[in-house]
């Protein structure tokens, strides 16, 4: 990686430190995904390396720092946040930005939801798949309108106006 290319990386995983702080405050943290914003965004502007990186040390940072996500919630969030960035990276190269956003999405919440069903039981908690659907769709479907109506379009505005 290079010089420029470590240090936007590096403000992404700050910013998904950040960001969920002020949206928890706020009172609607968990809705809005706030820390899968920044990941997203690394995957899209700095491609597919980037967006692994900023997707594992993001939660994995912010659980040491803040405890926010709490253990066990953040293994199944670096496994989810990690191929949010990759794939995200990865696809943007081949696909329109929606289509990558979308097909992103699929790819992280399904491993959230597979590594949060074996994960949690493994600590004496039970987890029925109407509560992992709940969970992972319902309870997080604002932030995923967010994140599909605003993250293109920013990632849109960067290339039209060239801040590199």
């Amino acid at each position: 990686m290079k010089p420029r290319q470590i240090v936007l990386t590096g403000l992404f995983i700050a910013l998904g430190i950040l960001l969920p702080s002020f949206f928890h405050i706020s009172g609607i943290g968990r809705a809005f995904l706030p820390m899968h914003i920044p990941v997203l965004m690394a995957g899209l502007v700095m491609g597919s390396m980037s967006g692994l990186i900023a997707g594992i040390l993001t939660p994995l940072l912010s659980s040491l720092l803040t405890g926010m996500p709490p253990f066990p919630m953040v293994i199944a969030m670096i496994f989810e946040l990690g191929i949010y960035g990759l794939t995200s990276g990865y696809l943007i190269k081949r696909l329109n930005i929606y289509v990558s956003v979308l097909l992103a999405m699929i790819c992280s919440r399904a491993a959230y939801g597979i590594i949060y069903f074996f994960i949690l039981p493994l600590f004496g908690i039970k987890v029925s798949l109407s509560y992992l659907l709940t969970g992972v769709l319902l309870t997080s479907l604002p932030g995923i309108i967010c994140q599909f109506a605003l993250v293109p379009a920013f990632v849109m505005i960067k290339n039209v106006t060239k801040c590199e």
